[in-house]
């Protein structure tokens, strides 16, 4: 098994490489914050987002395609909102050489383009609910330091989605949804996270509340990785969204919205990463099992011909197979499809040709098996299979490794400092008490976690009073 000794020590350096070793994207684009994909990182983004838009799909979402330019008369209607974004936003000023009577703004997040669109279409209890999402470019002024994938200022795969319901109870229905579909696809990418209530004074802005997605880096640093808003009512009293109900009145619609972005595929990549470069899970990976020919004098033509038979069964099995027949040695051949993260690595040399078989080399743990040529689908798949649960695994006990419980703030300084990670410490909810333990700490506080709940006897550590719920602290990106 490849060790993970860079992979968490400099993790920074480590993922910088292997975006440019991997041929996922090309940091080297002459504007900061701004990156290009490359084909197999396009290919593996395309997989990634490909499960996220089925799941919306199955749960009645429709897609929708807004424009990217917000008038920044409809941009500013929203007082809360424009201030939450306006350090960040790029402002078109001009058409050609003529001045714009009105700024034109890059989209940051579509709630101000979509929302005027929705009181079109919205006229009575009949219309609703409202279920659209659109994978969309977002600009923001990032004005921290820019990494790729994970702080950019342009977001060039954002999937966000939007709705509106007759009720408060529908809404906070769909909230959970959302919770559900995002727990889904990052099940399924093997991905561990906690979901969290974010506090009052890190509310997206316009929104009731927000629930966030947090994995953990390599490194020990919290990765927000999806975010959930219940919007109420405020979006919709600033832009008339209103539809007539069956009492025969008129009624502001509710509205959540929620989004994920590339940091998906960064959590993908960081999460199940070694010191030998990516590890994909194999629903997700751009090449699924890479044959490699050893072939011998005199003997190559039967391994060659056998190599592309052993390619062709795969891919009438619907499995993504490469042959590598390129003119290098197969060491580094290996090494190549290793930095890859190409799950499964088939060698066919004379002597497997002989006695009917391959040598199937798992990339995640290294392991050499022998597979039957007449019972090749179905043990490849099999492999497949053992290789995505045994890293949803690993990545799990990594994950939980990385959350530590802390009565005090003193320990919750400590243990952030020392070993970083998740901090989950009680919290009685107060605000005043909240900013205390995250200014007291040095850490951020993520929220409360909504899938925990506090020791009877757990006291907040500021006030003393009984604790109402588990916060959770670290340091982020």
């Amino acid at each position: 098994m490849v060790k993970r000794e860079r992979w968490r020590q400099d993790f920074s350096g480590w993922f910088n490489d292997i975006l440019q070793d991997a041929d996922i994207m090309d940091t080297r684009y002459p504007v900061k914050g701004l990156y290009v994909w490359r084909p197999y990182g396009m290919k593996l983004r395309n997989l990634v987002f490909s499960r996220l838009r089925q799941l919306h799909e199955d749960t009645g979402h429709q897609e929708v395609l807004f424009p990217l330019l917000i008038p920044e008369t409809q941009f500013q209607k929203e007082a809360d909102h424009i201030r939450g974004f306006e350090g960040q936003v790029y402002w078109v000023t001009h058409g050609g050489l003529q001045k714009l009577e009105v700024r034109l703004a890059l989209r940051p997040t579509s709630e101000t383009s979509m929302y005027p669109m929705f009181a079109l279409w919205i006229r009575t209890h009949a219309d609703l609910p409202i279920k659209v999402y659109q994978i969309v470019n977002v600009f923001r002024y990032e004005t921290k330091m820019t990494k790729p994938l994970i702080r950019l200022r342009e977001v060039t795969t954002f999937k966000e989605a939007h709705t509106a319901h007759a009720t408060a109870e529908e809404a906070e229905a769909q909230v959970r949804e959302a919770i559900a579909i995002y727990r889904k696809f990052y099940q399924e990418l093997g991905v561990p996270c906690v979901i969290s209530k974010r506090p009052p004074w890190d509310t997206f802005a316009g929104a009731v509340y927000s629930i966030a997605f947090d994995t953990v880096t390599p490194d020990g640093k919290a990765l927000q990785i999806g975010t959930i808003h219940n919007l109420g009512q405020n979006f919709a009293r600033v832009y008339g969204l209103k539809y007539e109900g069956v009492d025969g009145k008129h009624h502001y619609v509710h509205q959540t919205c929620y989004g994920i972005s590339e940091r998906a595929i960064a959590a993908t990549i960081m999460v199940h990463g070694d010191d030998g470069g990516l590890c994909l899970p194999p629903d997700v990976a751009p090449i699924q099992v890479v044959i490699v020919p050893i072939p011998f004098k005199e003997k190559e033509t039967p391994v060659e011909k056998v190599a592309g038979e052993v390619r062709e069964e795969l891919r009438a099995a619907g499995l993504r197979s490469h042959l590598d027949d390129r003119d290098l040695r197969p060491g580094n051949k290996f090494y190549y499809w290793e930095r890859k993260g190409v799950p499964l690595r088939i060698e066919i040399g004379p002597k497997d040709v002989e006695k009917g078989q391959v040598t199937a080399v798992r990339r995640d743990t290294g392991e050499r098996v022998t597979i039957a040529r007449r019972n090749l689908k179905a043990q490849v798949e099999q492999v497949l299979r053992q290789i995505t649960d045994h890293l949803r695994q690993r990545a799990k006990s990594s994950f939980e490794k990385s959350i530590h419980p802390a009565a005090d703030l003193k320990s919750a300084r400590e243990l952030l400092k020392k070993e970083g990670g998740i901090i989950r410490i009680p919290w009685c909810g107060q605000e005043s008490c909240g900013k205390r333990i995250a200014e007291e700490t040095d850490g951020e506080m993520l929220g409360e976690e909504i899938d925990s709940t506090p020791q009877p006897s757990a006291r907040c550590p500021v006030c003393s009073q009984q604790a109402r719920v588990n916060a959770l602290l670290a340091k982020t990106y």
